[in-house]
């Protein structure tokens, strides 16, 4: 049986590693503000699926105190991959040790396997709406399911870790690497940046005319870029599918712009520098994404919103 380690025990991290706790996993959570909580009292999730506790975490608030691990789930926010992410790793990690990137973006599992030539690695695709409420404490508000691009995974070891999740009853699903990255960059970039250029949520995007044209515009940009990538099995059907999805959705603020209203740093390089700059090597320009992206290293450089 597999052991696990959460790397970013926020509300991603939490989720689905408390969902593969609650399932009889052996699970690590890395912990910082609120790991003397939940050592004492454990995790809470409030689930639209159904609410569970944790009673007794295997919590650590030091890396170096934590067993090496068969799976390590890193729910970081990217920003910290180039230098903190690699220090957190290396003592986790055995010869057969598989890293599952629980991350929005593109480009992020080709430089983790720069540093680490011989990590198995996977990326995890989440769609859920989840946000941490307080120490200990998240609430889940909807959707829920996560898809699995293998990067660089044997087979035998991805078929036990997409197994595992399904019997932890989440909604897990192999799908193809690269079209799995830029499925999830359709929803993320239009999104996650428009809500803080903007000031807002999704819902509010969706219900004025002129933003939901834009989104929608922007979300083509995505698609052509990955067709222009190779990516032939992502059409405008998908833009279609998103936007109906979305507008069903509970009035949402992305991760980026939680990040925002927190003060903590956007996610900008690997969701929209490193997306753009592939799709202009392949030869296609995304113009709106583009000036999204420099709103928002403007927006980041200043005190627009004090």
């Amino acid at each position: 049986m597999l052991n696990y380690s959460v790397i970013g025990t926020g509300a991603i991290g939490g989720f689905y590693g408390g969902r593969l706790a609650h399932a009889g996993r052996a699970v690590r959570f890395l912990l910082h503000s609120d790991y003397e909580y939940v050592k004492q009292y454990g995790l809470r999730v409030d689930s639209c699926d159904g609410d569970f506790v944790l009673p007794q975490v295997e919590a650590y608030n030091n890396v170096e105190d934590m067993p090496q691990s068969d799976v390590i789930l890193v729910a970081l926010k990217s920003v910290n991959n180039h230098d903190l992410l690699p220090k957190l790793l290396r003592p986790l990690i055995h010869e057969d040790t598989t890293v599952v990137l629980i991350q929005n973006g593109i480009g992020l599992e080709e430089d983790l396997q720069s540093v680490f030539p011989g990590l198995h690695i996977v990326a995890g695709l989440a769609f859920i709406c989840c946000a941490k409420e307080g120490p200990g404490h998240i609430h889940h508000q909807d959707f829920g399911p996560i898809n699995l691009g293998n990067y660089s995974c044997p087979d035998g070891r991805f078929k036990t870790l997409l197994s595992d999740m399904q019997d932890a009853g989440l909604k897990a699903a192999q799908v193809p690497y690269l079209e799995a990255r830029w499925k999830k960059a359709v929803w993320n970039m239009p999104f996650n940046g428009m809500t803080v250029a903007l000031n807002t949520s999704t819902d509010k995007l969706l219900n004025t005319p002129a933003t939901r044209q834009l989104i929608y515009d922007q979300m083509l940009e995505v698609i052509g870029a990955a067709q222009a990538l190779g990516v032939s099995t992502l059409t405008s059907e998908f833009a279609d599918q998103m936007m109906t999805t979305t507008d069903r959705m509970v009035p949402y603020s992305p991760s980026m712009k939680l990040d925002f209203d927190n003060g903590r740093p956007m996610e900008i390089e690997y969701l929209y520098s490193r997306p753009i700059a592939e799709a202009r090597k392949a030869g296609f320009e995304m113009p709106k994404l583009a000036m999204l992206e420099a709103e928002l290293r403007f927006i980041g450089e200043s005190d627009i919103w004090a």
